[in-house]
């Protein structure tokens, strides 16, 4: 039986990843693990920056905002996975960075928001 949070959760994913790319991003992994955690989205930006981007599913404000359920635990995860997926990449980034997109489905569509440099690397 599929789980219908699951299911929404990889739509927001989906969303994200379209809305990026229709930006000028391009998308080169999705739910890309490494022995540290998962990444949703790892992007590079149209300044050619390797991003790691966080998606955060809310469909209501009960449970606090999407920057708000980053603590600095998971983002030292998300960092060390975006280290990972770098080295491991025949190319060379001119730097890296995690962004979070925060995503609330409204009606059939989405509303996204995306949040650069929640890390300060």
């Amino acid at each position: 039986m599929a789980n219908a949070r699951h299911d929404l959760g990889l739509r927001a994913e989906s969303a994200a990843a379209s809305w990026l790319s229709s930006r000028g991003w391009h998308v080169l992994a999705r739910r890309w693990r490494s022995g540290h955690g998962e990444l949703d989205l790892i992007c590079v930006d149209p300044l050619g920056t390797l991003v790691g981007v966080e998606v955060k599913l809310r469909r209501t404000g009960r449970a606090g905002t999407g920057p708000e359920a980053i603590d600095r635990r998971r983002l030292a995860r998300l960092r060390r996975s975006l280290a990972a997926y770098a080295a491991a990449s025949p190319a060379s980034w001119p730097g890296l960075r995690i962004d979070l997109v925060s995503a609330m489905p409204v009606d059939e569509l989405w509303r996204l928001e995306r949040l650069a440099a929640i890390d300060e690397w």
